[in-house]
């Protein structure tokens, strides 16, 4: 039982992995107060972690008996979206991401979609709803959720008071980790594409 906790916690916390989710937020972190981005943050991680139980709690059903869809035709649109995302960032660095990511005033929901609630997450919400019991999923996901939340807080407290002192390691951590992350997120773009077309071959 424990190593189903484990795993779950471990599959969440990699999709959202707070070190890499702060090169997608970059723009966000260099322009915003503080104030303002630690407060929408929490809230993108409260409207987050609501639309993940919610998968949890219904897992495949959502798509096929309310949506009418296929799970996996979530999974090909979804790998879509991060494939274009990882070709644009690998081709144009940071700042294409500030691009897709709409007005400041709208921060709480353009930090929980898409990276926090991408396809990704939701299927990984989706998992660990069939996997675990209901409560021990939402434990997993809150878990999960504050850590990663606290840990962009520090590391928007850390850039705040190093950025002018350490501007170039900055810059260049910025540049290579971010760089590094697109081609992950273009490798679990394409799996997430190949598993949706195996799913919807195995059904024919």
């Amino acid at each position: 039982m424990l190593t189903s906790y484990l795993h779950a916690f471990a599959l969440f916390f990699s999709l959202l992995n707070p070190f890499l989710m702060s090169i997608y937020m970059i723009g966000m972190i260099r322009n915003s107060e503080a104030k303002v981005f630690n407060k929408a943050l929490i809230q993108g991680c409260l409207i987050a972690f609501i639309v993940f139980m919610l998968f949890a709690w219904g897992g495949e059903a959502i798509f096929s008996k309310y949506l009418n869809v296929r799970f996996e035709a979530f999974q090909i649109f979804g790998g879509l979206i991060f494939l274009v995302i990882g070709y644009r960032y690998v081709f144009q660095g940071a700042d294409t991401i500030g691009e897709m990511r709409g007005a400041p005033e709208h921060l709480a929901g353009t930090i929980a979609m898409p990276f926090m609630i991408g396809p990704g997450t939701i299927s990984a919400a989706v998992v660990t709803g069939m996997a675990l019991p209901i409560s021990g999923a939402a434990m997993i996901i809150f878990l999960t959720l504050a850590l990663t939340c606290g840990l962009m807080i520090l590391m928007k407290f850390a850039h705040d008071h190093l950025r002018y002192k350490h501007a170039k390691y900055i810059d260049r951590y910025v540049d290579i980790v971010g760089r590094l992350s697109a081609l992950l997120i273009g490798t679990i773009a394409v799996d997430m594409i190949i598993n949706g077309i195996i799913g919807v071959m195995a059904e024919m």
